[in-house]
């Protein structure tokens, strides 16, 4: 066998090794300017229109156009206040721990338990709670980081805090 196609067929069989995809491999974390392009600055959430925070913006994408990407509601004075944190929208179908999700807009919303947070997934449009995953705490020391979504090249794990929970794509 030709060193080329062995050195291929090695990449191939360490990517699957991983679980993960040469494709999910080509997922990096988008920019603040591609961020800005699919980002609203009032997220429609059920029959409203809430501020977000941009500065809290976090996402991925397939540099083909595709993204994964969350921002931080501004709920005071909202009906949606204490019920969502974030605003969550995704251009592929993913799961979310157990919650499967088709591209489209979502609604994030978070309640502590002793030693991790119990993450409810509601549809962005109607309201209607989707199910939940349960964050549990990440041993590392360093930055704690209030929301992140890590690329499948790093860690396909979405991160509130000191708490995290896995995520998978799934076209």
């Amino acid at each position: 066998m030709q060193p080329a196609r062995r050195l291929a067929l090695l990449c191939i069989l360490s990517f699957a090794a991983f679980g993960r995809s040469p494709e999910s491999m080509a997922w990096r974390t988008a920019s603040e300017s591609e961020l800005k392009q699919i980002i609203p600055a009032r997220a429609p959430v059920e029959k409203e229109r809430i501020e977000t925070e941009f500065r809290t913006a976090t996402g991925i994408t397939d540099g083909k156009g595709k993204f994964v990407a969350a921002v931080l509601l501004i709920t005071a004075g909202y009906s949606a206040d204490g019920k969502y944190s974030h605003y969550f929208l995704t251009q592929v179908p993913l799961k979310l721990g157990a919650v499967e999700l088709k591209a489209g807009e979502y609604a994030l919303g978070w309640q502590r338990h002793e030693e991790s947070l119990n993450v409810k997934i509601y549809d962005a449009q109607s309201g209607k709670l989707l199910g939940s995953v349960d964050a549990g705490r990440l041993n590392r020391i360093g930055r704690v980081e209030s929301f992140r979504i890590y690329s499948p090249a790093q860690k396909s794990i979405i991160q509130i805090g000191r708490f995290g929970f896995p995520y998978t794509l799934t076209e």
